[in-house]
């Protein structure tokens, strides 16, 4: 696809949802380790000991915490970090391995991804719930913002309809999908192809242009051979 039309597409999205969205597929592929394969660079037993040193620096940073910081500077603190947090990226998962990519502000709440998830799929009418994992919890106050939930600068979270509220046709649903409309479907893949044409324009212009075709290569010209000079000295 042309990334004109990519990046079209991406924008009418944005316009109708009224925040950026993306869609692509999750890889399931895991790496695991056999017993009998030799661990690298493992650390002794004694690395992870608690020392005396470790109790008594770790008091100590806690006291400091306690009696230097009043409560109006650890305030402070607090709000200088939420202020260098201006957006909260949100991947939802959903069974088929596809993940539905949003953005939103650090302060708005779980209920504005809820809102967002019930025009985006496609059976809204169908109970579903959001939930995390490890270990899995269900998202259940809508009321907190993202950056409370520790949801910011981003978090993934999963998608999943709920059969103990539904019938047959929700068990149905859970097990094949589709899950999201078709017009989210298609924006599937559309960041890749803006993101090549952004490689494509950097590399072009790391790359020098000469008038004329090819440059110029200058000639290198031999040193001039040094002129012979007759010694004073030498008589014939």
């Amino acid at each position: 696809m042309d990334s004109q039309l990519a990046k079209e597409k991406l924008a009418a999205a944005k316009q109708t949802y009224g925040r950026d969205i993306r869609v692509f597929e999750t890889t399931t592929t895991t790496s695991t380790k056999t017993s009998n394969e030799p661990a690298i660079d493992e650390e002794p037993d004694e690395f992870f000991e608690f020392t005396a040193e470790d109790y008594y620096r770790i008091l100590a940073t806690k006291k400091e915490d306690k009696f230097l910081k009043t409560k109006k500077i650890r305030e402070a603190e607090e709000a200088a970090r939420r202020s260098r947090i201006t957006k909260a990226v949100i991947r939802v998962r959903f069974p088929d391995n596809h993940t539905l990519e949003a953005t939103f502000h650090p302060s708005e709440t779980m209920q504005s991804l809820v809102d967002l998830l019930m025009k985006v799929v496609a059976q809204p009418d169908l109970p579903f719930y959001i939930y995390t994992t490890p270990p899995k919890k269900q998202i259940k106050d809508m009321s907190q913002d993202f950056y409370s939930a520790g949801f910011a600068p981003g978090a993934i979270v999963y998608f999943s309809y709920d059969q103990s509220k539904g019938d047959d046709h929700v068990a149905a649903a859970a097990a094949s999908g589709p899950f999201l409309k078709e017009d989210i479907m298609s924006l599937k893949g559309l960041e890749l192809v803006t993101e090549e044409e952004k490689t494509d324009v950097k590399q072009g212009a790391t790359e020098p242009v000469a008038a004329g075709g090819s440059p110029a290569v200058q000639e290198r010209k031999p040193a001039a051979e040094k002129k012979m000079v007759k010694p004073k000295w030498l008589r014939l």
